[in-house]
């Protein structure tokens, strides 16, 4: 017998460890856990949020809400069912900044499974039937397109010609730069729906969500015979940073927030998330019978 070397291929495996990709990875996740309020800056474990639909516990500022959450929240089980989905986008201008157009819309509509920044669909809210569009902020700031337009001047006509109430919920930082005047030409366009509505005395009610800016805000959001904020929602056309640089003055606290929009009889009430379906309920119930 005599000494030999073991192979190789019999040695335990060399295990690597990248220390500051597992500290990154290790840290992502922590982060995911927790999130920033906008409104007191305060962290909140992530999780006591999402049970609270999505607002702050320890201010109340009402976060984002996704476009599901919303469905769930407002419409009795299994009664909603979406209207014009088929309806898609087109790069009329070929418009380009870092990215085309064409491309931008590529990701998102992939990421989200979704064609346009706003869903559309009927259903119930405690036995009443309702219309509704509700606007999707992740898809380009929730910016009002050509698509946007027609979805919610096709729920308008549709309201009126079965005289069922339409709901809006907005969130949009405003008209969508990459469609230009056709852009712009959707509140024209929407605002002369809305008042086809109105002239059949039907109800038409918005909802004013955090944020809602520009051509939404100057068209869709405040023509509603009921207006609706929710808490610390910032509503208005231009943001305060941009009026503060342009009139090179102060701006007053809380300017452009649900709660100085009501005091000055710009909106009509602000309502909790958590008390929204009871009181549109109670209104539809009001203005319906």
């Amino acid at each position: 017998m005599g000494f030999f070397k073991k192979k190789d291929k019999d040695k335990p495996p060399h295990i690597e460890i990248d220390i500051q990709k597992e500290i990154k990875k290790a840290e992502k996740e922590e982060k995911a856990l927790w999130i920033k309020c906008s409104s007191c800056h305060e962290l909140i474990y992530r999780k006591e949020v999402e049970r609270n639909l999505d607002v702050c516990p320890k201010c109340q500022y009402h976060f984002p809400y996704s476009v599901q959450n919303r469905i769930n929240l407002i419409f009795d089980k299994g009664t909603f069912v979406e209207l014009y989905r088929g309806i898609e986008p087109v790069d009329f201008l070929k418009f380009k900044d870092t990215k085309s157009y064409k491309v931008r819309l590529q990701e998102t509509r992939e990421s989200l499974n979704r064609n346009d920044a706003v869903v559309c669909g009927q259903g119930k809210i405690k036995g009443i039937d309702a219309l509704a569009a509700i606007f999707d902020f992740e898809f380009m700031g929730g910016s009002l397109g050509s698509v946007v337009g027609e979805k919610i001047t096709r729920l308008l006509e549709e309201g009126a010609g079965k005289g069922i109430p339409v709901i809006v919920f907005c969130a949009s930082g405003g008209a969508r730069m990459q469609e230009g005047i056709l852009s712009l030409m959707q509140m024209s366009k929407v605002s002369g729906a809305i008042y086809k509505l109105k002239s059949q005395r039907i109800p038409y009610i918005t909802v004013l969500t955090d944020p809602t800016l520009g051509g939404v805000s100057a068209s869709i959001a405040m023509l509603g015979d009921i207006i609706i904020g929710e808490p610390k929602a910032m509503i208005g056309f231009a943001g305060p940073r941009v009026i503060k640089e342009t009139i090179k003055e102060e701006l007053p606290a809380g300017f452009q927030r649900s709660e100085y929009l009501v005091e000055h009889g710009m909106i009509d009430m602000i309502v909790p998330r958590k008390e929204i379906k009871q009181k549109i309920h109670q209104l539809l119930s009001l203005i319906t019978t």
